[in-house]
């Protein structure tokens, strides 16, 4: 994966939005065909629910993700809508809970404690996304400054993740995690006014199945919310 290119990519998404905002059209003509495809990026600040005692985020934990929807107006004022689409998500996860493995190649879940000395340990996923959305705006065909506000759910495959932890002399990365679950379902609102809109993303499906801490044996689900901004390029 190129992060270079990518981070490159959600940058120039970022800069150019503002050259983008939804206006009113000064046409004359009145589409009674308008849709409302259109690209999105997106950024989001990363908590993790249904964590075991004693976790705690520490350090990055954020993400962005972009992509593209198809708008499929329902009704002949076409301010109800329903859309499929296609993205991107890059996200990382700041935080005290050790991913290793032993010997024989079992995974290891700690806390870590005050008393570990640490630079580094985080995990990091990129996946692929199919949002699909229903969508209430109060848009026309010639007016592209609107009220909305978009509920859907945002299924995924995580095709890559890698748990890194970095201390003084010594660095440990996981990319084979057999308790890591690959498919993922967020529960997705996007909502505000023109450009800038609200966006929360909850996971309904967990990071982890059948993973405990070592020394308390306490399961570890993990089940990511994302809160952050979303915006929309027509």
């Amino acid at each position: 994966m190129n992060c270079k290119r990518i981070v490159f990519f959600f940058l120039l998404c970022t800069v150019t939005i503002p050259f983008y905002s939804q206006e009113t059209v000064k046409d004359s003509i009145v589409d009674t065909k308008y849709r409302e495809d259109q690209f999105y990026a997106g950024i989001s600040y990363n908590l993790i629910t249904k964590t075991p005692n004693g976790f705690k985020l520490k350090g990055v934990s954020g993400g962005f993700h972009f992509g593209y929807l198809r708008d499929m107006p329902l009704n002949e004022q076409r301010n109800i809508a329903i859309a499929l689409g296609l993205g991107f998500s890059f996200d990382q996860y700041g935080q005290n809970l050790f991913i290793g493995e032993d010997i024989s190649e079992k995974s290891i879940f700690s806390i870590l404690d005050t008393q570990v000395d640490y630079t580094t340990n985080k995990l990091s996923v990129a996946s692929i996304e199919v949002p699909f959305e229903f969508r209430w705006r109060t848009s026309t065909s010639s007016i592209y400054k609107f009220w909305r506000v978009y509920a859907g759910v945002k299924p995924g495959y995580m095709y890559w993740y890698r748990s890194q932890f970095k201390q003084p002399n010594n660095s440990v990365s996981q990319t084979k995690i057999p308790e890591f679950q690959k498919i993922s379902l967020g529960a997705t609102l996007a909502f505000g006014y023109g450009t800038f809109n609200f966006y929360v993303n909850y996971s309904v499906l967990p990071f982890f199945k059948d993973a405990t801490v070592q020394d308390s044996n306490e399961s570890i689900a993990f089940h990511p919310l994302k809160m952050g901004l979303i915006f929309y390029i027509l």
